[in-house]
């Protein structure tokens, strides 16, 4: 079951919101959500409901084990995390494996088919999240095997993150809204209805749009094709994954908010950073500080040395992309971006040297010197961050060719064409043509505009009056939904793509 699918938006969501607001203790609140969870679970994979619980109880007995003295806790903890890497590692990594075995060692071993379990990256990194708190602090045990089967099932979450740490919402499984009952303030469920419908409409709206556009292009044999199909395919896709998968954490963080959770933002706005490193920083947060808190600060982080800070981060970019997927196309990804971080840093240093040695000048300058400089450095500042964003747009769209692509060839020949492929061919005009219809010119300026925080700055402005807006967000919000339900309605097309990790 996905969020945006009729049955969960005028059935499922609406029963478990009725039956969670019943008069019970947050006890009773719990195992409402855990058996919605598990049911909402099952939709898509029934079998694997045991796994998931398995994996649960494993971690749960593991955190029980920490708690005590009598074990030694450091080898209790690396079991644990084996454990866990191990159950991802048969499941997601199994085939992969061995076609590389196969493919560099000429051999032909029998390649597993073993299906993927919805979810399983975003579950066993929140289970490894709990072991780890609990390894560092004892005192954050969980001994309520149902309160940790809600933190690692709720369904918000489950299948597509965010990946929330276990320190972020260990206080919120005991107690959370009103006077701790586990019901959330009426203004918190408007925040969090309005939160949804915000992210259903970017993904229905948006992502399903400029998905079908990637789709169409990216299953062409792209060297029949020149440089504007090849463009038009990279920056689709550069938006329905960001709106798909942006759109999918909105949901789930307005879907938390309805039952009385505060669940940490995801994304903020991207495509609108002037360096990859800030990229990082707004992009997937839930995972991208998952693996500064639990992998770059325990390897040393930035405190070894430039070697060993520069040798983290490859590691930890090469996991990040290997995350992904089980391809080589999501580890060259993942490389492609650490190497960006690591020259910025390089030059980064570079004109701080540069910087340092200018200013030393620009003090001993005289007054009238130094007003002049002024005006003149003042000048080429908004051309330099726009062409900083520039760079940034160029290199996230490149390195999401090899995300998206099914192969490494296949995304060579892609970026070839991107950058190469200035022939006149009629079949790309007439394919550009027919795919911007009206409709997909909107949606794009849409998503682009949408990239830059134009709605917080609008927000911002408006806070002050925020009280007589409330009825236009209100009637806003209703038509966003009526018009996300006719579009499912009359669609099939509503893929989730993170669904696949």
């Amino acid at each position: 079951m996905v969020f945006s699918s009729i049955i969960f938006l005028t059935a499922f969501l609406p029963l478990t919101f009725v039956l969670y607001y019943l008069p019970f203790s947050i006890k009773y609140k719990n195992a409402i959500l855990i058996l919605m969870s598990l049911l909402f679970y099952s939709f898509g994979e029934p079998v694997y409901i045991i796994l998931m619980l398995g994996s649960v109880l494993m971690n749960y007995i593991f955190g029980r084990l920490l708690e005590s003295e009598k074990v030694n806790r450091k080898l209790c903890l690396i079991f644990a995390v084996v454990l866990n890497i191990g159950l991802l590692g048969v499941f997601k990594y199994a085939g992969f494996f061995v076609e590389s075995i196969n493919s560099f060692c000429n051999l032909s071993i029998h390649v597993p088919k073993i299906k993927l379990p919805i979810g399983i990256s975003f579950y066993t990194f929140q289970a490894m999240s709990y072991v780890i708190d609990v390894y560092r602090d004892g005192k954050q045990v969980q001994k309520s095997f149902p309160k940790l089967l809600l933190y690692i099932s709720f369904f918000p979450q489950l299948i597509a993150g965010p990946i929330v740490r276990y320190h972020d919402i260990d206080e919120q499984l005991k107690k959370r809204g009103i006077n701790g009952n586990g019901s959330a303030e009426s203004s918190m469920i408007v925040a969090g209805i309005e939160r949804f419908i915000k992210g259903l409409a970017k993904k229905v709206i948006i992502a399903n749009s400029m998905g079908q556009i990637a789709d169409t292009i990216y299953a062409l044999d792209i060297a029949g094709y020149n440089a504007l199909v090849a463009w038009v395919g990279a920056i689709a896709y550069v938006f329905q994954i960001y709106y798909d998968f942006s759109g999918y954490s909105d949901m789930a963080i307005g879907l938390a908010k309805m039952f009385g959770f505060e669940f940490r933002e995801n994304f903020d706005h991207p495509y609108s950073s002037q360096s990859i490193k800030e990229f990082w920083r707004r992009w997937h947060i839930s995972l991208s500080s998952w693996f500064k808190e639990y992998v770059y600060i325990p390897l040393g982080g930035n405190r070894k040395g430039r070697f060993r800070t520069n040798l983290n981060k490859i590691i930890v970019f090469f996991l990040t992309g290997f995350w992904h997927g089980a391809n080589w196309t999501f580890i060259i990804w993942g490389l492609f971006h650490g190497t960006f971080l690591i020259i910025e840093d390089i030059v980064g240093t570079v004109c701080k040297h540069a910087r340092d040695k200018k200013e030393l000048t620009f003090a001993k300058a005289s007054d009238a010197d130094r007003n002049i400089k002024e005006k003149i450095a003042s000048k080429p500042r908004l051309i330099i961050k726009i062409l900083k964003n520039l760079y940034v747009w160029l290199v996230v769209t490149v390195g999401f060719v090899f995300f998206r692509a099914d192969n490494i060839s296949y995304a060579l020949g892609f970026i070839k064409n991107m950058f190469a492929g200035f022939t006149y061919s009629r079949a790309s005009l007439v394919l550009v043509c027919k795919l911007f219809n009206p409709y997909n010119i909107f949606i794009i300026i849409l998503a682009f505009i949408l990239s830059y925080p134009v709605v917080k700055m609008v927000d911002s402005r408006f806070m002050k009056k925020k009280n007589v807006f409330k009825p236009m967000i209100a009637f806003g919000s209703l038509l966003l939904l009526m018009l996300c339900i006719l579009n499912l309605a009359s669609e099939a097309y509503n893929p989730f793509i993170y669904f696949r990790f």
